[in-house]
Parts: structure tokens; C-alpha cells; sequence
């Protein structure tokens, strides 16, 4: 996605809101497919010095302490080079005050010398009462103040932010720092200023922070009621509620009541089986294209055994690799993950809003809100007739689940074992082989089993990257047997 890897620089004040927005990032450009870390200098200053003890320690004057602050930037960007050069990361984000321009000059030079490009975010906020906000809310939990009351804390980190503001420079984009990319986030969002922006990355992370907005709300996430064809086992389709569905509808219209949510936004899909969900509630509601259920393509309307018995290759490859397997002809849970960006945008900006949609699509905007990998992602449970609550707090999301109490079917599928993929296209494609071969079935079986073993012991050491379907079909088929 970047043609060289791309440190993140945050810049600013203590208690501005620096860690939220590094962390939020990182969880966002992950979930699109950007490989992205957090190295956060305050985890290894705290390995360094094991016992915090006062503001002292952040005082300019205070050249031993300023050594080891030195040193453990030092080490962190070493960190940093080890995760970009040698693990695959394409996005590091560097998250410290560095509010001097010699800190920054010491990083703009590690990267050059790296060939990394380099972006900074700048949070800068005069607002007393959103800063004593972030002081209660974040760091009287932090670990430098243990067993401490509400009160020492605000005391001795507001004289932290004292140290900080006598050596802090703003970038200037008029002079000094005109030529550097970055944008500057003011009093929480309220005004932006962007400068130079490279490339496609920086453009997705200038869009990501004008559109994230710190306030208190919640995300209600629920599937549809029961359709007929949850009942009957097919994927996909357009199918109305069955009569639990329904139900569940009148179910859902208690919860909203019983919660007060009157000031709740409702969204679907354009699919009967959400919108029927919805209109039990007698409220306003948007439908959404892009909330659709993934396109099956050739297999919509299937069930799973339908599937295993027309296209059992295609069955196989997506237990192998669920997350990057595209239905013939439809969509992958990679595809729909990019067809949900819009949605995430919208809900960092709104206030409380109760999303019904789809198994597929419920799982992605969950894998967003509660970090999880795209290997977890395509098994994450979301059961019918189950109501999610996120809560968005400091560092990370809050999860209540309520369950209406209207039974359903499980539509889950866990997480296949790698012998049944093995097995299943073993057997596949000898069966396939032996249309011109007169090799007993065995015998076919036994070779393919070898061919294949060896492919994905030197070939496909990490599940996840699921080969493209033209690939397998080469590896497969252009060998003899």
C-alpha cells in the first residue's frame, strides 16, 4: 500500500489526547490492511526508571533524567527499525511528546537514514476543561501513580505539563517546519490544519482524524431477525423474517423503549430481513446500500452442504483461508471490509446509533471496534436476536451484550481445522486427476496428499495468506503426477 514504510510522529503536550489518537489509528489502519504498530515511549521510559516518583523528572534542568529519556527514544527507534525493516510492518507510530524540534530532528534523521517517509500529528488543545477530563479519565489510572489519591495526581501532572511547556515548539508551518507533512488536530477536533500531505496513506490518515470526534455515545450492533433462510440453512438472498424474526423485532422495539434511546439513529441494509427488523420499531430508519450481507456470488441461496457437493475446491480454499477467499463472482471478507469504511467514518462522528445488518458485516465493524486480526475476524460470534453495546472509553471499547431472549438457529461456523481442508481437496482433485488417468482413486489420493504437503510446508507457512485462485490451480494441476 506504501511504497516505503511510514513513521508516525505525535507530537504534543501531556493529557492532549496523544495516546488516544495514536492507538485509535493504528486499530483503524490495521483493520484496512495496513500492517501498523504503537511504540509508546512512556512503556519504556517505565521499563527503564521502575519507580516514578515526581514531576522532577520532566524538569528541563534535569540532565541525568533528560539522559534517559534520550536514551529510551534511542531504543524505541531501534524497535521501530526492527518492526519496519524485518517484520513485515509498514506503519509505525511513534507515540511521545516530542515537543522539541531537536527530538524531532533526531527522528527525521533516523529516517532518512532508513529511507522512511514521515508524517506528524500535532494535538494541540487550550481547553482546561477537556485537558482535566483527559488527567481523570486516563492518567490517575496510569501506572506512574499507583495507589495514588484523584487529587496528587492532578496536582503533580499538571506541574508535568509545567516542564513540558518550557522547552515546547509548536511546528510552524509558515517558517521552520513548512516543508515537513503533517496536520495539526485543535482542541479536539474543532479545527484541523493539514501541510503537505505525500501520498495516499497520509491522505487516509488526515481523513481518519478529521472524522474521529471525542464524545460520549454508544453503537448498538445486532443482526436481523431470523429470515426463512437462516431456517432452512442458505446464505445470502433476500429472504423475509421467519415468525421468531419477527418476534425478535417486537423484542428489539421493547429494548429500544426499556433504554430510553430516543435519541437513537437507526440504520439497515436494503434487505427485506433488516428492514422488517426495523419497522417493528416505529421510528425513523436509513437504509444502506453498503450494509448489505457479502455477495456469495455463484453460491447465494446455498447452504454449506450445497456448496461442499457444486464447488468443492471453492468450499475447501475458503475454509483455508476465509478472510482473503472471494465467492466466484462475489465478495471477500476483505472486499467487505472496504465497502465498510464509509460506515466506520460515520459512526466515529455520530451520537447513538443501532446499526442492523448482517452476520458478515456485523463481524467487520466488530473486528474494528474491539481490534481483532483478519484471521479472527470471519469467526467472531454474532448470534441472532442479540443486542451489542459498544462503548467507546480512554483506550480502547466497552462491550455489553444483551441477549432479547427469542430463540433462533446458529449460523456459525468455527474455525475449520487444517486437516479438513487438507483431506477435502486431496480428495478433490484426485478425483479430478483420474478423469483421464487410470490410477486407482488410492493411489491418486496418496500422491496428491504428498504434492500437497510439500506445497504448503515451503510454500504457505502462515494459513492466512490464502494464494489467489488462479495460483492454486497452477501449483495443482500443471504438475505431473
Amino acid at each position: 500500500m506504501t511504497n516505503s514504510p511510514t513513521v508516525i510522529v505525535m507530537i504534543g503536550l501531556p493529557a492532549r489526547g496523544k495516546t488516544y489518537m495514536a492507538k485509535k489509528l493504528t486499530r483503524y489502519l490495521n483493520w484496512i490492511g495496513v500492517p501498523t504498530k504503537v511504540f509508546n515511549l512512556g512503556v519504556y521510559r517505565r521499563e527503564a526508571v521502575k519507580s516514578y516518583k515526581s514531576y522532577d523528572f520532566f524538569r528541563h534542568d534535569n540532565k541525568e533524567a533528560m539522559q534517559i529519556r534520550k536514551q529510551c527514544a534511542l531504543v524505541a527507534l531501534d524497535d521501530v527499525k526492527a518492526y519496519l525493516n524485518e517484520e513485515g510492518g509498514q506503519i509505525a507510530v511513534f507515540d511521545a511528546t516530542n515537543t522539541t524540534r531537536e527530538r524531532r530532528e533526531l527522528i527525521l534523521n533516523f529516517a532518512k537514514d532508513n529511507a522512511y517517509k514521515v508524517f506528524f500529528v500535532e494535538s494541540i488543545c487550550d481547553d482546561p476543561d477537556v485537558i482535566a477530563t483527559n488527567i481523570l479519565d486516563v492518567k490517575v489510572s496510569s501506572p506512574d501513580y499507583p495507589e495514588r489519591n484523584r487529587e496528587s495526581v492532578m496536582e503533580d501532572f499538571l506541574k508535568r505539563i509545567e516542564c513540558y511547556k518550557v522547552t515546547y515548539q509548536p511546528l510552524d508551518p509558515d517558517e521552520h517546519d513548512k516543508n515537513l507533512s503533517f496536520i495539526q488536530v485543535i482542541n479536539v477536533g474543532r479545527r484541523f490544519l493539514v501541510n503537505r500531505v505525500q501520498d495516499y496513506i497520509q491522505s487516509k490518515i488526515v481523513y481518519y482524524l478529521m472524522n474521529i470526534h471525542v464524545h460520549s455515545h454508544s453503537i448498538y450492533l445486532c443482526r436481523h431477525g431470523e429470515s426463512h433462510h437462516n431456517v432452512e440453512g442458505r446464505i445470502g438472498g433476500d429472504a423475509e423474517l421467519s415468525e421468531r424474526g419477527k418476534q425478535f423485532a417486537a423484542a428489539l422495539k421493547g429494548f429500544v423503549e426499556e433504554h430510553r434511546l430516543s435519541d437513537l439513529k437507526v440504520w439497515t441494509s436494503q434487505l427485506r430481513r433488516t428492514i422488517q427488523t426495523a419497522e417493528e420499531l416505529g421510528v425513523p430508519y436509513e437504509q444502506w446500500k453498503i450494509l448489505n450481507e457479502i455477495d456469495a456470488g455463484v453460491c447465494e441461496e446455498m447452504t454449506y452442504k450445497m456448496i461442499e457437493e457444486t464447488y468443492p475446491e471453492e468450499f475447501a480454499m475458503r475454509d483455508q483461508g476465509k478472510y482473503h477467499y472471494r465467492y466466484p463472482g462475489g465478495e471477500s471478507y476483505q472486499d467487505l471490509v472496504q465497502r465498510l469504511e464509509p460506515v466506520i467514518m460515520e459512526l466515529e462522528r455520530q451520537g447513538n446509533v443501532l446499526v442492523i445488518c448482517h452476520q458478515a458485516v456485523m463481524r467487520c465493524l466488530l473486528a474494528y471496534f474491539l481490534d481483532k486480526s483478519a484471521d479472527d475476524l470471519p469467526y467472531l460470534k454474532c448470534p441472532l436476536h442479540t443486542v451489542l453495546k459498544l462503548t467507546p472509553v480512554a483506550y480502547g471499547c466497552k462491550v455489553d451484550m444483551f441477549d432479547l431472549k427469542v430463540e433462533a438457529v446458529n449460523t456459525h461456523r468455527d474455525r475449520p481445522l487444517v486437516s479438513c481442508f487438507f483431506n477435502s481437496l486431496c480428495h478433490t482433485l484426485a478425483v479430478r486427476f483420474l478423469v483421464n488417468s487410470n490410477q486407482k482413486l488410492h493411489t491418486a489420493v496418496s500422491a496428491f496428499r504428498s504434492q500437497i504437503s510439500s506445497f504448503l510446508k515451503y510454500q504457505m507457512p502462515q494459513p492466512k495468506l490464502c494464494m489467489p485462485r488462479k495460483k492454486y490451480a497452477h501449483s495443482f494441476f500443471s504438475s505431473d503426477v
